[in-house]
């Protein structure tokens, strides 16, 4: 871990680059990328976004398409092949890693899980294994249950974004969905010096403890809390990737 810097402005203050996906389902195993999008912002520089559209070779849900107005026909027909979206996606990710900013992403076991299995799905080597150990992970979701553990209600990326007073055009669109997670980190950040104050290296291993945490206190309240008993064998605390088990299918 690298030693902090007390000369060196807050993380927050520079680049951030936002990262979303919109997809088939809720599986980050299983499902498939719709959409997604990679927005660098903040840092005294003009937003720089890229969006892409995947045809995921299979058919998308009502119920997704419902959610992200993406629909089987239209991915068809407007997206590129998944395997050349998944290595465009990995290829702008590992660029940002080698130039030292953080990928801020809500929820990002999900979106990170997925796009590696994806990955592994389609023949690209994935991010873990080309950024190594420089991945720097902002998790908007980890950091709200942080500080502030006790509140009422959802923990979805709009409500965090009521919560926090940060705009939210077009929710459910990938590019809406990721500079909405770097606002909010950013004003997460902005109010509690234990997140602002860290470097990099030292929140990303706060948010791989703080995410355990919070799962182990999930499951223990699925356990205890009767019908909801069986919920608690799915919590897991991984962070912020979900490691591929040996049984998965593709």
């Amino acid at each position: 871990m690298n030693e902090s810097n007390t000369s060196a402005p807050p993380w927050y203050l520079g680049r951030l680059a936002g990262f979303d996906i919109e997809s088939t389902g809720v599986s980050p195993v299983r499902d498939r990328i719709v959409t997604a999008c990679v927005v660098q912002c903040g840092g005294g520089q003009p937003v720089a976004s890229a969006t892409w559209m995947a045809d995921p070779g299979v058919e998308i849900p009502e119920q997704a398409a419902a959610v992200h107005g993406i629909t089987t026909e239209r991915a068809r027909a407007e997206g590129r092949p998944a395997p050349e979206v998944v290595e465009q996606v990995v290829t702008a990710l590992t660029a940002t890693v080698a130039a030292g900013v953080p990928v801020v992403a809500m929820n990002a076991a999900y979106d990170l899980t997925m796009l590696d299995r994806e990955a592994r799905r389609h023949g690209v080597q994935p991010l873990t294994e080309v950024a190594g150990g420089d991945l720097r992970v902002v998790d908007p979701f980890v950091l709200d249950k942080h500080v502030d553990p006790y509140r009422s209600g959802r923990r979805t990326l709009t409500d965090l974004c009521r919560h926090y007073q940060v705009p939210l055009d077009g929710a459910h669109d990938a590019a809406a969905d990721a500079l909405a997670a770097c606002r909010v980190a950013w004003r997460i950040a902005s109010t509690h010096g234990e997140i602002g104050k860290a470097t990099l290296d030292e929140l990303h291993e706060m948010q791989v403890g703080w995410a355990r945490e919070q799962a182990e206190s999930l499951a223990k309240y699925f356990r205890n809390t009767p019908g909801k008993e069986d919920r608690a064998k799915s919590v897991r605390g991984d962070w912020p990737l979900i490691p591929q088990q040996r049984k998965e299918g593709q």
